[in-house]
């Protein structure tokens, strides 16, 4: 498989670099974080013209027919650069409505997804669940011509500001998909304290929200499952820019940290611990690259790609981080420092959409052969 970027691709992931450096610099970044907002709105407006949430949507709602390979390079630089924006959870949030929405509700929600005026969030994961379709819980039932929600769920991206809410409850039994605008009677929507500062997640409770038929989405157990690969390749992605910025912000200050009279980056120890450093943050690159590609081209190892890419991506992340704050020694440890802002956030991309051990148990059971039949 061909990992070098066409000239279009590399296209977008140079113009994204461009917007991030020039309206989400570090210091933008700090002056959210104490906000109540869930986007920097002036920066996502930018990232709208740029036609991030429309990037992988059907050309006929106004996207640009790209695929997960594309997302994937601007989640990458939203990672590096930290950005506030409702990229990701937008996204997933589209392709799962272009996949298995109505066409009423595509030509309804995408064009507005893509222009970038309203954003979705999906919100998948239970309070002391698995983020697993075995780990859902909140319920759907039937009444009359329409559905009745109810549940809780937790560490949903920006759903303050979201328009639309993409839920995944259980429906006779099945895990099934509804779109759910906001402010429905019945959707309580609650700021979470979480550590990574730089994202704003919530909890949203469901008490008996009435929904109409056409607002469940087409979508079974291996549509979601699919929709929770994609939005883990996104996240792999996103901690491999916070990957690569720390390895920079590391290599820089070693090369200018003066200790026994000469920069600490001589030393071979911590040679050595950068070299660890660049080579989680290569394997992560290859790992993701590899699950984008399987999963646009709908290769037969696309889900164990993923699995894979994420259970490595996971660990990887913490361990990068540690060590970088291992070398900055001291400072690293200050709230002034920018190095504290990407370790929370690597943290958290190692957990959401599942941690190393779910994509390691579902990697197992991908590779354990089917059983035979008599």
């Amino acid at each position: 498989m061909n990992f070098e970027l066409s000239d279009e691709q590399a296209m977008v992931r140079e113009a994204s670099r461009d917007l991030l450096s020039d309206h989400s610099p570090v210091d933008r970044v700090r002056a959210w974080l104490d906000r109540d907002e869930d986007a920097d709105p002036e920066l996502w407006s930018q990232a709208a013209l740029l036609g991030w949430p429309g990037l992988a949507l059907p050309e006929e709602y106004g996207g640009a027919g790209q695929g997960l390979v594309e997302l994937a390079l601007v989640a990458e630089e939203a990672g590096r650069a930290l950005g506030r924006v409702p990229f990701l959870p937008t996204v997933i949030v589209g392709n799962a409505l272009a996949a298995a929405g109505s066409p009423g509700l595509r030509a309804e929600v995408l064009p507005e997804l893509a222009a970038g005026s309203k954003w979705a969030t999906w919100a998948f994961a239970e309070p002391h669940a698995p983020w697993t379709l075995d780990g859902v819980a909140a319920t759907a039932r039937t009444d009359g011509a329409e559905f009745v929600l109810d549940g809780v769920k937790t560490a949903v991206q920006d759903a303050a500001g979201a328009h639309w809410l993409l839920v995944t409850a259980r429906h006779e039994n099945e895990p099934a998909s509804f779109l759910v605008d906001r402010d429905t009677p019945g959707v309580t929507v609650r700021r979470q304290r979480v550590l990574d500062p730089t994202r704003a997640f919530h909890e949203v409770r469901f008490e008996a929200v009435h929904l109409p038929a056409d607002r469940r989405l087409d979508a079974g157990p291996a549509e979601i499952q699919r929709l929770l690969d994609d939005a883990a390749v996104l996240h792999c992605a996103d901690a491999l820019g916070v990957m690569e910025r720390l390895l920079e912000l590391t290599v820089e200050h070693t090369g200018t940290r003066v200790q026994f009279g000469r920069p600490i980056g001589t030393f071979q120890a911590v040679k050595h611990t950068c070299a660890d450093m660049a080579l989680r943050v290569h394997g992560t690159r290859a790992a993701t690259s590899y699950a984008a590609m399987a999963a646009d081209a709908g290769s037969p190892d696309a889900a164990r790609s993923v699995a894979a890419a994420a259970s490595y991506t996971s660990v990887a992340a913490s361990e990068v981080a540690a060590r970088a704050l291992q070398l900055h020694g001291g400072i690293g440890f200050t709230w002034e420092h920018e190095l504290h802002l990407y370790l929370r956030r690597a943290k958290a991309d190692g957990v959401l959409y599942g941690d190393a051990g779910v994509h390691r148990a579902r990697l197992c059971a991908l590779l354990r052969p089917a059983p035979a039949t008599v």
